[in-house]
């Protein structure tokens, strides 16, 4: 038995956190139809992240850890981590923005092709 747990974001940034046996495309149509209480009135809202587990406990356990970090600076920095994002410093393609004043420890960084 599968189990996914999921992240929801609606337009105005609120996110939702849940754990489903159904696809996740099946259960945001349930959530972007109102059938969910808890998130019926704040549509639409799109997959953000999601995670399979072999079995509902250990998928709960993880739900359970999520939800404690809501809204704290580990929630927002788990949010950028699985979206891939990284402030625009780095690039799997090796190019960095390093700010209008980066440290002189990113420009020796940046001389040597990114080699510490």
């Amino acid at each position: 038995m599968n189990c996914r747990l999921y992240i929801l974001e609606n337009q105005t940034g609120k996110h939702y956190v849940g754990i489903t046996k159904l696809n996740a495309a099946e259960r945001l149509e349930k959530h972007n139809r109102g059938e969910v209480f808890s998130t019926k009135f704040d549509r639409p809202w799109k997959i953000l992240y999601q995670e399979e587990y072999d079995n509902y406990k250990l998928a709960r356990e993880r739900e359970k850890q999520i939800k404690n970090w809501h809204g704290g600076n580990a929630f927002k920095n788990f949010l950028r981590t699985a979206a891939g994002s990284s402030n625009g410093r780095t690039s799997p393609f090796g190019g960095e923005y390093l700010g209008s004043s980066p440290s002189p420890a990113a420009v020796r960084r940046r001389d040597f092709g990114g080699v510490k």
